[in-house]
């Protein structure tokens, strides 16, 4: 019988679950494998998602692993742990966008609201965590605050609703869920993904039910954000996380 201890992680920048596959048709060394472990964890953060699992075949080769059990099916085999990490790491960081999209599960949302709303959940969680939610730098516009990734994507909607799935990426996303996994996967692997998940949530419970007017009304109170960045006088003006932290009390309803 061949052993095999074998860890698994999803990559949703692929769209799949990824493996590296310790096998040996006498003892495994359980030292070699918790000293990967602990690269992974090491390099990948004491959160990341990584799941173990011990099976045994008749036969050598992955493909027999996937035969015993169709839980091993569609799981990319990778050879290194250092590709394991890589692939993981690109799931670590997120942008605007995957928030826009994920708060667009929930509710359809003008790409004016949906901005708002990007915005108020990137400064809420920032306030409270000290932390980025996403990498993006935000910008001061006319309206208010602007992520740039949201904007590029959604800017041609105008004031119509953004239909999940009428969005194309997003009923791509829909279409394919053997292939892609949802936008609330690809939040819960990023850093501290439970935390960001939750504040998300939170906010939404505060903000979403407003419209878009409201929600510029809010963005643009005396001593806000927006308004001490500049307001958007001019073309890219920034709202700096340091502005956010000082002056997003006077935004919170």
């Amino acid at each position: 019988m061949i052993k095999h201890y074998i860890i698994i992680a999803s990559a949703y920048s692929i769209g799949k679950r990824i493996a590296l596959d310790y096998y040996s048709d006498d003892i495994l060394s359980m030292e070699i494998i918790q000293k990967d472990i602990d690269y992974i964890i090491a390099k990948c953060g004491k959160d990341v998602p990584i799941s173990s699992h011990f099976i045994q075949v008749e036969k050598n080769g992955w493909d027999a692993v996937g035969k015993k059990d169709k839980f091993f099916d569609g799981i990319k085999l990778v050879a290194t742990k250092e590709e394991f990490v890589k692939l993981i790491l690109a799931d670590r960081t997120l942008l605007g966008i995957d928030i826009a999209k994920y708060i667009l599960t929930k509710k359809p949302c003008t790409h004016l609201k949906l901005e708002k709303l990007v915005y108020m959940c990137y400064a809420d969680y920032l306030c409270k965590e000290d932390s980025k939610l996403f990498d993006d730098t935000i910008y001061a516009y006319r309206l208010g605050p602007v992520i740039k990734t949201v904007y590029e994507k959604y800017k041609k909607k105008g004031s119509f609703l953004i239909d999940v799935p009428a969005d194309e990426d997003n009923k791509k996303m829909y279409d394919e869920l053997e292939e892609k996994m949802p936008i609330k996967s690809r939040i819960l692997a990023a850093k501290d993904g439970v935390k960001k998940i939750i504040s998300i949530d939170q906010t939404l419970d505060k903000y979403g039910d407003y419209d878009a007017s409201k929600l510029v009304d809010i963005t643009h109170r005396k001593s806000s954000p927006w308004c001490k960045a500049g307001c958007g006088e001019m073309k890219d003006l920034i709202i700096s996380d340091e502005i956010i932290k000082e002056y997003h009390k006077y935004e919170i309803i």
